[in-house]
């Protein structure tokens, strides 16, 4: 897999864990707990990206 596709599958997932936050927060159903670990892996995906991106 060379670097561009696979910053390009990382964007990809990020954004998807954009939506999944976004979702979550409207929902009151969910647990802070689950929102604070979508951040966290949505924030490791933002800091490979940059890492490979640079």
């Amino acid at each position: 897999m060379s670097i561009s596709s696979h910053l390009t599958e990382l964007k990809r997932k990020h954004a998807a864990l954009s939506e999944q936050v976004e979702l979550a927060q409207r929902n009151p159903a969910t647990d802070d707990l689950s929102i604070v670990e979508l951040k966290k892996q949505k924030l490791r995906l933002k800091e490979e990206i940059t890492r490979l991106a640079s």
